[in-house]
């Protein structure tokens, strides 16, 4: 094995773009390089010929219209979208809207925005495997609610919420359902409507597709689903969302849900076998602590605490060979410890010892092995460093020592 091979585990921030998936988009840069909105001429009719396929593959991943497929620049503006979008299409039934506090910062911040337009928000809490309470949620809801928004598999630890469960809720109560589900589509298989889900945001970038390029799922019956447009202009996506489309983007985001939906079966099965072989090996290390549910996550993911190892140090031991990442990756220009690991109950120096490793389509055996090998010597060779880890190894309550403030 090449020790300086650069090896991928970070598919949860983003995945390499599939060469099958650049090559039907590579037509659509020169020869259909049509505005999808120029009704007019042949221009226009080959790229909205284009853009149609495309909303009829990742309707079909999903199993939905393609009617109800609201094409977007990515995941983060599908839940602005939805969320903005249904706080001010809803405005006459109620200013509720519910959601946990281990959402994508894209979910939370859209709440902290309503909130400043007066609107009001709960913000559960979950239990120490990162899950719902559906008794709290149930009694969270009340008649000026008007939107639940539960992330599908979250991010930082790939656990997947009892969707079904909260959607009858929804129903029961008659509120929208909306969910994140960047991180489950594409990965796992997924029919929002069998789960009552109303409103479900996802992106290319996470499913071997390019960047740029999201989709905003609108269910159109029972109850047909309307948003207010959050950009407006030329009343493009049944005007839901202005500007000119993306056109090669769609193309491959297309490709891309074709592929994921004739390979995901026998891909996650590869997929957790390779991550219970590199999470089984790496829990033999002294002090490691899983966090997460093992039952309910993601086939290709795990998260995992190092006591008394910087999560951000130990990645600078890699040599920089190893992608992965340490607390949340999309905000992890700070050094504030994970707040989704927080809200799972880990202390601030658990949670900064953490790593995510996420697996993806091209990871081999080799890749796993690799890992396992530079992560294990990493974090030895953090421990050797460490007066901390000494101490706790002489059996000193490093809760108990008073730390002198100079």
């Amino acid at each position: 094995m090449n020790p300086n091979k650069l090896i991928y585990l970070d598919n949860n921030a983003t995945t390499p773009t599939d060469p099958r998936v650049v090559e039907a988009m590579l037509p659509y840069f020169t020869q259909h390089f049509g505005n999808a909105a120029s009704r007019n001429h042949p221009f226009g009719w080959e790229a909205e010929s284009g853009v149609d396929t495309a909303r009829e593959q990742i309707a079909d991943l999903i199993n939905v219209d393609p009617r109800e497929i609201i094409f977007t620049s990515g995941a983060t503006e599908a839940d602005n979208l939805a969320i903005k979008g249904v706080f001010e299409m809803y405005a006459k039934k109620g200013n509720h809207i519910i959601t946990l506090k281990t959402e994508h910062k894209a979910v939370l911040d859209s709440c902290k925005k309503i909130e400043k337009l007066g609107g009001a928000v709960t913000y559960l809490d979950v239990n120490n495997e990162g899950l719902v309470n559906l008794e709290e949620l149930e009694a969270a809801i009340t008649d000026k609610t008007i939107l639940v928004s539960i992330m599908f598999a979250n991010n930082e630890t790939g656990v997947i919420q009892p969707m079904k469960a909260i959607g009858d809720i929804c129903a029961k109560k008659g509120v929208l359902f909306m969910s994140d589900a960047t991180q489950a589509v594409g990965k796992i298989p997924l029919d929002p409507k069998e789960l009552g889900i109303h409103l479900m945001a996802f992106t290319a970038h996470k499913m071997y597709g390019p960047k740029g390029v999201g989709a905003l799922f609108v269910n159109r019956k029972n109850p047909r689903v309307k948003v207010t447009s959050q950009l407006d202009g030329g009343g493009h996506e049944r005007g839901m969302r202005s500007g000119t489309l993306n056109v090669p983007g769609i193309v491959g985001f297309g490709k891309a849900a074709a592929l994921c939906k004739a390979e995901m079966a026998e891909e996650s099965k590869r997929l957790s076998g390779l991550r219970d072989r590199l999470e089984a090996e790496l829990m033999k290390i002294e002090e490691v602590y899983f966090n997460g549910s093992k039952e309910n996550r993601m086939p290709h993911v795990t998260n995992l605490s190092f006591k008394h190892v910087e999560g951000e140090g130990l990645m600078m031991t890699f040599n920089q060979n190893i992608g992965v990442s340490s607390g949340s990756a999309c905000t992890s220009a700070s050094l504030e410890p994970s707040y989704v690991l927080i809200a799972l109950g880990l202390g601030d120096d658990l949670a900064h010892s953490s790593l995510r490793l996420s697996l993806g389509r091209f990871n081999t055996d080799d890749d796993v092995t690799a890992a396992i090998e530079q992560i294990s010597a990493g974090v030895q060779h953090m421990r050797d460093l460490s007066p901390i880890w000494e101490m706790y190894k002489e059996g000193i309550d490093l809760d108990a020592v008073e730390w002198s403030e100079h």
